[in-house]
């Protein structure tokens, strides 16, 4: 191979490596970043009052989702609701839930989500997220099992916890309230522009 031959093979590979850095480092942020869709998510939770099951949701999900099954090591997960849009189906109940004793909705506006990790779950397409929930000024390391299903060009997020109410300080030292709480998410997640 003589000098010039020897250049022009340099040349075309650098010219290979500069297109495939920027083709696969442009179609990797696109295809990753999404956002919650409100209207077609549902945050619900059920706790036991006197024994009895009751169950209520929050609204307002924003926030931003990083996401590729390839590459989990960047995927992200940082959510909020709004606490005051709790709702039991009894507006009275609600007021009371508003207040300072259970989620002190006026100091504390927002519930959300921070996660530092994400893994491959043992069946296809699950996987667990940890990270931090914060609820009333308090912070607790979860981990949360969930399922990704493709949609079009975003996913349905799918998933449930079991929280301790008294870790957060939501219902006093009340007697009457379970202390446990299931926690079911269904996020569908958008891709961003």
């Amino acid at each position: 191979m003589n000098h010039l031959e020897n250049n022009t093979t340099i040349m075309k590979i650098k010219y290979l490596l500069v297109f495939c850095t920027l083709f696969f480092t442009g179609n990797k942020s696109d295809a990753q970043n999404f956002l919650p869709n409100d209207k077609l998510t549902s945050i619900q939770f059920l706790i036991k009052n006197f024994g009895i099951g009751v169950d209520g949701s929050f609204k307002n999900a924003v926030g931003k989702i990083v996401f590729d099954s390839t590459n989990l090591k960047n995927a992200n997960f940082n959510i909020s609701v709004d606490a005051g849009t709790i709702n039991t189906d009894n507006s009275t109940r609600d007021k009371h839930l508003r207040k300072e004793e259970y989620f002190d909705v006026e100091k504390f506006p927002k519930i959300s989500f921070q996660s530092e990790k994400v893994e491959k779950g043992i069946l296809p397409s699950t996987y667990m997220v940890t990270g931090k929930f914060f609820l009333k000024g308090k912070s607790k390391m979860v981990t949360i099992p969930f399922s990704a299903i493709a949609q079009g060009s975003g996913f349905l997020f799918q998933g449930k916890i079991g929280l301790n109410r008294r870790d957060f300080s939501v219902g006093g030292s009340s007697f009457i309230l379970s202390d446990n709480l299931l926690l079911t998410i269904k996020l569908v997640a958008v891709k961003s522009n």
